[in-house]
């Protein structure tokens, strides 16, 4: 229970939703909460009854199969598309509030997640790490030999290699396909040496509507899954457990050795190729009327090319400043442990949107220096609480859509540029953390004495 102003307010510790009285706070309880316990995996709240049912069928155990692959196994693939309220999600255990503020009291009573606490489970410089160089030269360099992908003959091999591999999911998808979409990290040019992730969303007139997909789906992925390990590819292919919405598999390049990771998702096509303005302002509509989380992400699959189209039209030199965001992030966190095993930084997708957020906020410059470039994106993480991020290319500010968005007032935001109903800060859960790697590296030798120059000139007034 806690003061709000003049009246107090009952406080649900199961969710953080607040109640006028203690009769709202105990009726809220039997209705939404009783015989339900938290998943110890996942976080989700289920009947007791079902539990084993629910640890059956959304958390298997990795196969034999999966154990005994040829080549590393790589990080964990992010959640695809639409935020899961993983913001108000504790780091520590599975409990999930209904406010990010509520959380963040429940980390600290329940939990001593203090400040030092917090640095000691977040910061993890790695050997080597690109923050101990001493100039510009040394990061370029570092950029152009161990980042970017290698052009030539081992780019051209591998673009035949997944155009083959994405042939052979067409020709074992079991439904006939209307249209197909490419997205990922591959697709969009962001993508670095050694690995990759490719989206394939296949489009099919077979589902007749979107409930009929989501009845259909789980037979659908289970046939595609079958009929790829009996390919002749089947030796090249690890798979992984299966997802709610699509199937996802690791792909190994034969030539060079580095890997893939595949996301294929089936989808009914709610949307079209060319949709008018009005149809997708309705389209917008139902997304943020929907409260299903499983159909808003079908929903969503439909915008993934608008997604990749915003991407890939940054200039190379963006996309580089990208690929050093996010090896940043690889190397400079700690790794998730048992104890805050729930945390969840920002999704590439944020990096990539935050990165172009602030070329533009330099005035797009053709040529820059990546340094200056890296040490602004720095310089915002620490803000985060500021961060707004908009753009207007598929909605209007003036849309209603938007401006309930916006209303909400959550921070960080950045509103995704193909979806005005999704924050793309909503995945993580984890802000507070980054700020404080963020200001740490800004004390690395790579920043000593750096001054903002033109056109960065901007980060003055941080």
């Amino acid at each position: 229970m806690f003061r709000m102003g003049s009246l107090k307010s009952y406080n649900c510790e199961q969710c953080g939703n607040d109640f006028v009285s203690r009769t709202a706070l105990r009726y809220h309880l039997r209705a939404k909460h009783l015989g339900k316990v938290h998943c110890e995996k996942c976080g989700r709240e289920v009947l007791r009854e079902t539990l084993q049912d629910h640890e059956v069928a959304n958390h298997e155990r990795m196969t034999a199969e999966r154990q005994g692959c040829f080549w590393d196994m790589p990080s964990k693939r992010e959640a695809k598309f639409v935020a899961i309220e993983m913001s108000t999600s504790c780091r520590m255990c599975p409990r999930k509030f209904g406010t990010i503020h509520s959380r963040e009291h429940h980390e600290k009573q329940d939990h001593h997640f203090t400040a030092s606490k917090r640095a000691q489970m977040a910061t993890g410089f790695s050997p080597d790490n690109i923050l101990d160089y001493k100039n510009p030269t040394e990061l370029k360099r570092f950029v152009e030999e161990k980042l970017r992908p290698v052009p030539g003959p081992a780019s051209i091999a591998c673009a035949t290699e997944i155009e083959a591999i994405i042939n052979l999911i067409k020709e074992c998808f079991p439904l006939p396909i209307a249209r197909l979409i490419k997205g990922g990290s591959y697709i969009k040019g962001t993508d670095t040496q050694g690995w990759s992730d490719v989206d394939i969303v296949l489009f099919s007139e077979a589902f007749e509507n979107l409930e009929d997909c989501k009845k259909k789906l789980p037979e659908v992925i289970d046939d595609l899954g079958k009929r790829l390990k009996k390919s002749s590819w089947a030796s090249r292919i690890m798979m992984e457990k299966r997802n709610q919405s699509s199937l996802r598999f690791h792909f190994k390049c034969y030539k060079n050795h580095h890997g893939h990771s595949f996301d294929i998702m089936p989808c009914y096509d709610m949307l079209g190729p060319a949709p008018s303005t009005g149809f997708k302002q309705s389209f917008y509509h139902k997304i943020y009327l929907c409260n299903d989380t499983d159909e808003i992400q079908l929903y969503s699959m439909s915008l993934l090319q608008y997604q990749v189209e915003f991407i890939k039209a940054s200039t190379m030199k963006v996309k580089d400043l990208i690929r050093l965001v996010k090896h940043w992030f690889r190397t400079s966190f700690a790794k998730p442990t048992a104890q805050n095993k729930f945390r969840r930084l920002p999704s590439s997708y944020a990096i990539e949107l935050i990165t172009i957020s602030i070329w533009q906020l330099a005035g797009k410059p053709v040529f820059f220096s990546l340094i200056q470039g890296m040490r602004a994106i720095l310089m915002l993480l620490v803000r985060y609480p500021e961060m707004c991020i908009v753009w207007h290319k598929h909605y209007s500010p003036n849309s209603t859509i938007f401006k309930k968005a916006f209303q909400k007032q959550t921070r960080p935001f950045i509103l995704d540029p193909a979806n005005p109903t999704f924050n793309v800060c909503e995945n993580s859960n984890a802000w507070d953390e980054v700020a404080h790697v963020a200001r740490r590296s800004l004390l690395k030798p790579l920043f000593n004495g750096v001054q903002a120059k033109e056109p960065w000139l901007f980060t003055n007034d941080w």
